[in-house]
């Protein structure tokens, strides 16, 4: 297996920025960088020099520390082809199913468009690792600003398809508030109800709950089970088209 080293970094409110190093190479990127100075000073600790800025989509609060840090550095921004019009200093667009090569770490790109038009993820099969931004996150998913539930719930699907073993690094600390908004939906879910105890508890020491596993997020995470019958059912949608049964449930989270 690739090693993979990931280092989370928390900033402004609710914020993830990963750096992640190839083991092998000493390559070092930066994920969804919403400030540089974080960034610049952990770097600075380890010592380790910046090649890649990686944007999974637009938003500021993902991309607010591109050019500084591209200017400090001379890092190549890599980013989603499709948005480069809206990704700060992007030298590199990538599209789905293509390859990024972080030393000898491979990434495989998934567009999974809902939350935004262009938004991609990055997964590393080899170290079993998704950086997916806001399209997932834990125990719920990205609000859907420029897409359909259609697009959301094909988005979603394809992340749900990779293996249970993989760590999910979202970009945001919603864990604790998205368990609430689950229980709602399946109150008698018992793997729910324990890792919602567990999150608490881990949020009261003031711990990460990030990343994730996915085979975690598949048995627990609502926007995840939108064709389960027992999810359709709790939401008295039985039988119902998926996509359908996911608009349901991200009205509901939106005015949770």
């Amino acid at each position: 297996m690739t090693e993979l080293l990931v280092d989370q970094i928390a900033v402004l409110s609710d914020n993830y920025v990963y750096l992640v190093r190839d083991g092998a190479s000493g390559t070092t990127a930066v994920v969804d960088p919403a400030v540089a100075e974080p960034v610049r000073a952990a770097l600075a600790q380890r010592d380790w020099r910046l090649d890649f800025i990686l944007n999974t989509h637009h938003h500021s609060d993902h991309v607010g520390g591109n050019l500084a840090l591209k200017q400090w550095s001379g890092a190549r921004i890599i980013g989603p082809a499709s948005d480069a019009d809206r990704i700060p200093g992007i030298d590199v667009g990538l599209d789905d199913n293509d390859r990024f090569a972080l030393g000898q770490a491979i990434a495989t790109i998934l567009a999974v468009p809902g939350h935004t038009r262009g938004h991609i993820a990055f997964w590393f099969a080899d170290a079993a690792t998704l950086f997916c931004g806001d399209t997932l996150f834990a125990l719920g998913c990205g609000r859907m600003f420029e897409g359909t539930p259609e697009q959301m719930w094909a988005s979603l699907k394809k992340l749900r398809a990779l293996p249970d073993a993989t760590r999910v690094y979202c970009a945001h600390e919603y864990t604790e508030a998205n368990a609430r908004f689950a229980r709602t939906i399946e109150p008698d879910n018992p793997i729910l109800a324990a890792r919602a105890e567990s999150v608490a508890a881990r949020r009261r020491r003031g711990l990460p709950t990030v990343p994730s596993l996915l085979g975690e997020e598949k048995a627990t995470n609502p926007f995840l089970r939108a064709d389960v019958a027992a999810l359709q059912a709790a939401m008295g949608m039985a039988g119902g088209d998926p996509a359908a049964v996911w608009g349901q449930l991200r009205r509901r989270k939106d005015v949770f």
